[in-house]
């Protein structure tokens, strides 16, 4: 895989923050992984939310754009955001995964991790 694109202050990844409330955000789009209210060293200093988005693009990876956008949001409808299986799978994958991204640093304390929406 590929290292994604970082794209920061992104103007769809702020909506996605103020709609969903939270301080700080990335998604993936393809890719792409967009931010608003963090800039990519915060982002890149927190392998548990950089595992996190990673688990997003192999999932669009596997199921392509169209796919992934269809049932994200058609979960995001069914379940709430919270409880949408990418996002379940992608905070199992940010525990799981975080040590690959620790850029040589000891991983931190799961405590500290990004908390994202609820």
């Amino acid at each position: 895989m590929k290292s994604p694109v970082i794209v920061e202050n992104s103007p769809i990844a702020r909506l996605a923050r103020v709609k969903l409330g939270t301080r700080s955000v990335a998604m993936v789009l393809g890719s792409k992984i967009h931010l608003s209210g963090a800039t990519r060293e915060e982002f890149l200093n927190d392998p548990y939310w950089v595992a996190h988005e990673m688990e997003h693009i192999r999932q669009f990876q596997e199921h392509g754009k169209f796919g992934f956008l269809r049932r994200y949001l058609l979960d995001w409808l069914r379940h709430g955001y919270y409880n949408i299986p990418f996002e379940v799978a992608a905070r199992e994958a940010a525990v799981l995964n975080a040590a690959l991204y620790t850029r040589g640093q000891p991983l931190p304390d799961p405590a500290k991790m990004h908390q994202g929406a609820r």
